[in-house]
């Protein structure tokens, strides 16, 4: 039986509430008396602001909220700061209310959109907000880890609904919120509801705090000892925490029988080379590493196995503190220091807090740890006056380290006065985009008074101070002028409106797809790279991933300057050309054109930054898989990034192009790049698919587990066939017979047979193509058999007697195996 059909007949407070709490306690839950407070102050249709500690049942609460609003009929709105929290969310509200009563927007795709109680970004939401205002049909909103309303760039998010949303009633929840007084009063003031605050909560788990100076091996050791596992330790950087792993390998961290255990727990699970072979030989030691530039299974699989008590310590970021599902005993800080970005600084008491929060698991522990790790100059600082003994002479003779240079000190006071700090008060975010114009005067004039009127209350009652309101109306002012220019809205009678029924989510989800489409228009469908500059075009629409771009300017750059050594160029005039040398960017004359004119009748591209770049087109000319191309660029720690960012261009292919625009090759290329994003990480084109697509039930939308067989998909197989074979051919051109020998070594291909097979044909020509032509599928026979693929890439060489080439078998059962296609090299040479 599901909580929805435990619903009263009448929307009663008292019978809401004692059907909410009959259910709990049928669920084996005892309502804390804060939890109490709060839900007796919701069904009673007050606002309510609950900042209490990390694993206080904030999540109950907003349950029974649900269930308060679905009592009275109101649809019900729940927000969280990212995707994957509102996905979670959404399947463990469905197994509450049952599928058909719960719906999911992430911009992405939508499930069950009508549905009464709609999980969504905070964005969605704002953006319902400022297209309906006060007729939006919002009767209830939920707002969880609502300290984002402090976070500069989507702070906004957050505050545009209080001010929009007279009518519906608040739940803001976060562990670390400081002082609310503030919301307290503005809620009330605003929806003339009473706002209840909710913060005396004591944790159902207390949390003891300890300064350590032993090394930190020496540390962990003694938390094992004394079974206040599982531990995690921060790190403010991914490379520290991959590091700290690995440095532990040499601490005993389980016994025989926990590993053998854990073996059992992987099964077969399937770790790519590169960091997934590194995790595999962590995780085995009952050692995990955590942080978000993994790929997702390798996170749900350290989650997984913590979950299930077989991890010992897990090595992480302090991404840890925004509901990360992993069961923690002792949180250990390996510092108190960060780089946000722009310096580096002593963690905000609100983000010690976050993180310190996740110490201690209510239900499992009585207690939760939280450990300073003292810096390392302080410990040997400790060591050399523990040396010095009580010797008054020798202890003024120690000469104490400080703290290496470009970091912060800190000590024990720091820690002390961290424990002790309330959060720091939330500070406003609120910015002025022109979605937010086109959707406010998209409102027409609903609720009286036109646009004019309901931007005017949107920048003078903000939360902004005076002087930051009159930046934002002279930024709304430049915007309405622009849009007025272009053509986009008029003024008739003093009324504004838009000229023309804009999509307006297809902007907001995809703000530069129609650009996008506008740019392909010009492209030659006759060109033998029609295909490829299809994919540059929807790659420069897709946010910037920072870490692959600088890899890539870090390789041209080393590239440019072996180059200019070659060419005899001096050091300064060498200096001054590399600033010269970027990342890789395909068509940026032609973009860059089209954006600036498609700009002027489209202001509100403003917002978005055009950036042409290349890492598909670069992948796929370069005939890499996935794991040569991380390798390629050392993005081991970033091929979670690598692998969102390709999902991403995936799903930009598939729901931007029109079919009329897709030629045969354009298909291959976007069955290739599906299937190479399912076989790395199925889950994230799987569940996109499915909510693009769902089912009748949609709790049938679940993380995929293992990928389909590799070889089920022929068509994107022969691309993968087709670049393993052209990835040879280019080394060959190169005449890199080191690497081919890397490739095809355990096949009896190793260097020197590459090189003794390769050199008879440059001996009969000049080079080897590598242009449109020579990958071309006209070059490349396969004869595809029952349990093997017989094929063979011909050379395009210059005379194109097309007689020389590689002939190989393909082993279908091993691909499966693998994700990938396991190409074995039989013959090289003329027919």
């Amino acid at each position: 039986m599901t909580l929805i059909d435990q619903l009263p007949r009448t929307a009663d407070p008292d019978a809401v509430f004692e059907a909410f709490a009959g259910w709990a306690k049928e669920q084996g839950l005892d309502l804390y008396p804060h939890q109490e407070e709060a839900l007796i102050e919701i069904v009673s249709g007050a606002n309510v602001i609950l900042n209490t500690p990390t694993g206080s049942g904030k999540s109950l609460v907003a349950a029974g909220a649900h269930f308060a609003a679905l009592a009275d009929d109101r649809t019900t709105f729940y927000t969280a700061p990212i995707k994957a929290l509102v996905s979670e969310k959404f399947f463990a509200l469905i197994d509450m209310f049952g599928a058909k009563n719960v719906g999911m927007l992430t911009g992405d795709a939508s499930v069950n959109e009508d549905a009464p109680i709609i999980c969504c970004t905070a964005e969605i939401l704002a953006n319902i907000a400022l297209r309906d205002g006060a007729e939006a049909d919002v009767g209830q909103v939920v707002m969880d880890e609502f300290h984002f309303y402090a976070d500069p760039e989507r702070g906004w998010a957050w505050q545009v609904p209080l001010i929009e949303l007279p009518r519906a009633q608040f739940i803001l929840m976060s562990a670390t919120l400081g002082d609310v007084s503030f919301f307290k009063d503005d809620l009330a003031r605003r929806t003339g509801r009473s706002t209840a605050v909710v913060a005396d909560a004591e944790r159902p788990v207390p949390l003891m705090f300890s300064y350590v100076t032993t090394p930190l091996h020496e540390t962990l050791e003694e938390l094992l000892t004394t079974h206040q596992a599982p531990v995690y330790v921060v790190h403010f950087t991914q490379a520290a925490a991959l590091e700290r792993a690995q440095a532990l390998m040499s601490v005993n961290v389980c016994t025989r029988a926990e590993k053998d255990a854990i073996a059992a727990a992987i099964g077969n699970f399937r770790f790519s080379s590169g960091f997934g072979k590194t995790l595999s030989r962590l995780v085995r030691h009952g050692i995990g590493v955590h942080h978000a530039g993994m790929l997702p299974k390798y996170r749900r699989l350290v989650e997984t196995l913590a979950q299930a008590g077989l991890l010992k310590v897990i090595c992480g970021t302090d991404t840890l503190g925004v509901g990360i599902n992993v069961p923690i005993r002792t949180v250990m800080f390996t510092g108190l220091s960060k780089y946000d970005g722009t310096r580096t600084r002593l963690l905000q008491a609100r983000e010690f807090h976050q993180i310190a929060g996740r110490a201690g698991r209510a239900g499992f522990d009585t207690m939760g740890y939280v450990v300073a790790q003292a810096p390392e100059h302080v410990i040997e600082n400790e060591k050399a006056l523990a040396k010095a003994g009580d010797d008054p002479k020798k202890r003024r003779k120690v000469v104490r380290k400080k703290p290496p240079e470009g970091t912060i000190g800190w000590g024990k006071p720091t820690f002390e006065r961290l424990i002790e700090a309330k959060p720091e008060p939330l500070k406003s975010s609120f910015a002025v985009s022109h979605a937010m114009l086109l959707n406010v005067i998209g409102r027409g004039n609903t609720g009286g008074g036109g646009a004019f009127s309901a931007m005017r209350h949107l920048l003078e009652d903000n939360h902004e101070d005076r002087p930051a309101q009159r930046r934002h109306i002279r930024r709304a002012i430049a915007i309405y002028r622009a849009l007025l220019a272009a053509g986009v809205v008029e003024s008739v009678d003093g009324e504004v409106r838009l000229t023309e029924d804009l999509q307006i989510d297809f902007a907001l989800n995809q703000p530069l797809s129609p650009l996008a489409l506008a740019a392909i228009e010009l492209l030659d469908r006759e060109s033998p790279t029609y295909a490829l500059d299809v994919l540059s075009v929807i790659e420069s629409t897709l946010e910037s991933p920072r870490q692959i771009l600088s890899a890539q300017q870090h390789k041209a750059r080393g590239e440019a300057v072996a180059a200019m050594k070659a060419e005899g160029i001096e050091y300064e005039q060498r200096l001054e050309l590399l600033e010269e040398v970027t990342h890789p960017k395909p068509l940026a004359e032609l973009l860059d054109a089209a954006y600036e004119m498609y700009r002027q009748g489209h202001p509100w591209v403003a917002d978005h930054e055009l950036a042409p770049k290349t890492v598909v087109r670069d992948m796929y000319e370069r005939a890499m898989t996935f794991t040569e191309y991380v390798s390629f660029y050392g993005l081991s720690r970033s091929e979670g990034l690598v692998l969102r960012y390709l999902a991403d261009a995936y799903k930009a292919l598939r729901q931007t192009v029109p079919g009329d625009a897709k030629t045969e090759e354009l298909v291959d290329l976007e069955e290739w790049l599906g299937e190479l994003v399912r076989q790395v990480d199925s889950s994230l084109i799987d569940e996109w698919e499915r909510l693009r697509n769902p089912t009748d039930d949609p709790s049938a939308v679940a993380a995929a587990t293992e990928p389909p067989a590799v070889t089920r998909n022929v068509r994107a197989f022969r691309v993968l066939v087709r670049n393993a074979l052209f990835r040879r051919v280019e080394l060959a051109a190169l005449r890199r017979y080191d690497l081919l020998g890397e490739l095809d070594a355990g096949d009896g291909w190793d260097a020197s047979e590459w090189e003794a097979a390769l050199e008879p044909y440059f001996d009969e020509y000049d080079d080897l193509g590598t242009g449109p032509a020579a990958r071309g599928p006209a070059l490349l026979m396969i004869d595809q058999q029952r349990d093997r693929w017989v094929v063979r890439q011909i050379f395009d060489d210059p005379a194109e007697d097309h007689d020389w080439g590689i002939s190989a078998e393909v082993d279908l059962a091993a691909s499966d195996e693998a994700g990938a296609a396991v190409v074995r090299v039989t013959a090289v040479g003329p027919a």
